[in-house]
């Protein structure tokens, strides 16, 4: 059977992405979540996870020896492994551009990463506030946040990014994550959007499990001093 090898649902994002992917589609998976307790090369979540992948990071995908630790590539694999799943759409233009916002995803939206941190349990709209104030970066990643999902959208017909379900939703769960968390203003039909990710089985069963770890990790909160 696959293993995933992840975080603390509250806060690892990237783990999110493979779990919800798996959970979504219905392939069967061992979990297994390794706890933050620091990112210092000397804590026990780093030599967990030196013992498993060369950078140290979750997620981790184990089939047999195979061993898998970028979250694309672990996406491709099941692509691969489960083609019946249809994780990328079927159409050849499609799942090109799946490919571009997924990768998009990959390497940019920094500053919306590193000022709205995932944090599923939170609800912090005052930050969001004034981080929308004060951050014109982050407004630049919403904006093309709206851009990309209401071109999407409107192209494919809903209710998901490529009509169906598919890994560009499951990649861009964390992000809708953070919108609701920090209350971050979009349009109506980018919050319906957002209520339609957080309502997919997969998702659901991601947030319940993140809201009843009851595990307060102070590094990954800047805007609280307790849960």
């Amino acid at each position: 059977m696959l293993k995933l090898t992840i975080g603390n649902k509250n806060y690892s994002s990237w783990s999110m992405r493979p779990w919800v992917l798996l959970r979504q589609a219905g392939i069967p998976f061992e979990e297994v979540l390794v706890r933050f307790d620091s990112f210092d090369a000397g804590s026990q979540f780093k030599q967990t996870l030196a013992r498993l992948n060369p950078v140290g990071k979750v997620p981790v995908l184990t089939d047999g020896e195979l061993v898998i630790w970028d979250t694309l590539a672990i996406a491709e694999y099941l692509a691969e492994q489960f083609p019946e799943e249809r994780l990328w759409p079927a159409d050849k233009a499609a799942r090109a551009r799946a490919r571009s916002v997924c990768a998009e995803m990959h390497s940019g939206f920094s500053a919306l990463r590193s000022h709205c941190p995932q944090n599923i349990e939170a609800s912090l709209p005052e930050v969001g506030t004034l981080i929308w104030r004060d951050q014109p970066a982050v407004r630049a990643d919403v904006e093309r946040l709206v851009a990309m999902w209401s071109e999407l959208l409107q192209a494919h017909g809903g209710p998901l990014l490529f009509g169906h379900f598919s890994i560009a939703d499951a990649y861009f769960a964390p992000v809708c994550m953070r919108l609701k968390t920090y209350g971050l203003p979009v349009p109506p039909a980018i919050a319906a959007y957002v209520e339609r990710v957080a309502a997919l089985p997969g998702v659901a069963a991601w947030i319940a499990d993140a809201k009843a770890e009851a595990d307060f990790r102070a590094f990954e909160e800047p805007y609280r001093l307790k849960r």
